[in-house]
């Protein structure tokens, strides 16, 4: 297994109770990330909010860092991220915000510390197009959405 040190900071001595991302077991992929908003909120059923996390990071060139949602919020309580996965780049350095939404029929409360999303750390390949008339045919041609059936 590779390891690669990323530089993170936190935004202010304020959030020094809130972890800092962290893999929950030796064969995890994704660190958990930590909610860090001032006070406790509550989500509404259909609702998204932006949630604060306390810290910054600074990923080295060549590589992303992917939001994604927790599967234990997404099936016990219908909390998903939004944009998933949301896509960290390189030259970012603000705080690393999660949008999450209330998928589900009830209020969902999110308080400082509790675990909202995960992290994972990919590296990145650049394209460049190359412009040509036509493209090599295969037997799938241009079939799409459901062109396989059931």
């Amino acid at each position: 297994m590779t390891e690669l040190e990323i530089k993170i900071a936190r935004i202010s001595q304020a959030d020094n109770d809130i972890p800092l991302p962290r893999y929950a077991t030796p064969g995890a992929s994704g660190m958990d990330i930590f909610a860090a908003p001032a006070s406790s909120m509550v989500m509404k059923p259909g609702q998204t909010v932006l949630v604060p996390t306390g810290f910054q990071i600074e990923l080295p060139p060549g590589f992303e860092a992917q939001v994604r949602p927790r599967s234990g919020l997404a099936i016990n309580h219908s909390i998903g991220v939004l944009n998933s996965p949301g896509t960290i780049d390189s030259d970012y350095r603000g705080e690393v915000k999660i949008i999450l939404t209330n998928f589900g029929n009830v209020d969902f409360p999110i308080r400082r510390g509790d675990r909202i999303a995960q992290l994972v750390i990919s590296p990145v390949i650049r394209a460049s197009w190359v412009v040509v008339d036509s493209l090599t045919t295969t037997p799938r041609g241009s079939g799409g959405f459901g062109h396989t059936g059931k």
